[in-house]
């Protein structure tokens, strides 16, 4: 359990998007382990079958829906099918998203709307769905989103991407305001480089690409799949209740290295410093 008492997240209930793969499923297996009941949903029926077989091995409760949230109608069958099996939601982790590196001028529309649609119409529909439930309900609940460094900063060459995470991030402060009178805490969690199977094959397709990454960040390795279910699993719990509209970064210093004008002197071996340090008391 690492740092956590094994009943940490003890029953809650907690739904999470694109849940069955890489850092949706690394989170879930950890809520699981510190005593959630888990409900994950994606697109694909299959997959969310055999992810739910694999972590509820255990004898831990999996329940599993597929749903596109893209489609509000189907985000709202989703919810009520969890609330009819739990009776109830207590975390929405956002965490669905699509992503992959272009020129901008090569993107169609239609390529601008495949990561738009997932990641800031599908964020906001879930959103919607499950705060007014808890508004009307008079439940309080906590909203944890998925973002990324670049939704501060921006980035080239995954402009639909960074539009879409800053608009997440927009609301996540902005609900942390809005809905904090309900009980409704927002959090959102910016990860750097964490690789898994489907994002890290489109954005690092090759072993160059994949070490110019490396090289950014200042621990000089990626992030582990435990280290940010750790983070979330903290967020989400009731240790964290003081904690609303507030953005982690996990990193490694990634984005501080880049933000720095003069971070790149990393570069610059003994020996040039030597010389620079010469050239300089000679000006003196």
């Amino acid at each position: 359990m690492g740092p956590f008492a094994k009943d940490l997240l003890q029953g809650k209930v907690v739904l999470i998007t694109g849940g069955a793969t890489g850092l949706g499923r690394a989170m879930g297996e950890m809520f699981l382990k510190l005593g959630a009941r888990l409900a994950i949903t994606s697109r694909r029926e299959e997959v969310l079958k055999k992810a739910s077989e694999e972590m509820g091995s255990a004898g831990k409760e999996v329940f599993y829906k597929s749903c596109d949230v893209r489609e509000p109608a189907q985000i709202h069958e989703l919810v009520d099918a969890v609330e009819q099996h739990y009776g109830r939601i207590d975390v929405l982790i956002n965490n669905a998203a699509g992503n992959f590196i272009s020129p901008t001028e090569r993107l169609s529309p239609r390529a601008v709307d495949a990561v738009l649609n997932i990641v800031l119409h599908g964020t906001f529909y879930m959103t919607l769905e499950v705060g007014k439930r808890w508004i009307a309900q008079g439940t309080a609940g906590t909203m944890l989103n998925i973002v990324t460094t670049y939704a501060s900063t921006g980035s080239g060459y995954v402009v639909p991407s960074a539009a879409a995470k800053a608009g997440v991030l927009a609301l996540t402060r902005s609900l942390a305001v809005e809905w904090a009178p309900h009980g409704i805490r927002q959090v959102a969690i910016a990860p750097g480089s964490f690789p898994t199977e489907g994002a890290w094959s489109r954005l690092a397709p090759t072993p160059d690409l994949e070490q110019q990454m490396m090289n950014r960040i200042p621990l000089k390795r990626t992030g582990t799949t435990e280290e940010l279910a750790h983070l979330a699993a903290y967020l989400i719990s009731d240790y964290a209740g003081y904690i609303n509209g507030e953005v982690v970064t996990i990193d490694g210093g990634e984005w501080l290295q880049g933000a720095g004008q003069f971070n790149d002197l990393l570069d610059v071996t003994d020996q040039q410093w030597d010389l620079l340090a010469e050239m300089t008391r000679k000006g003196k």
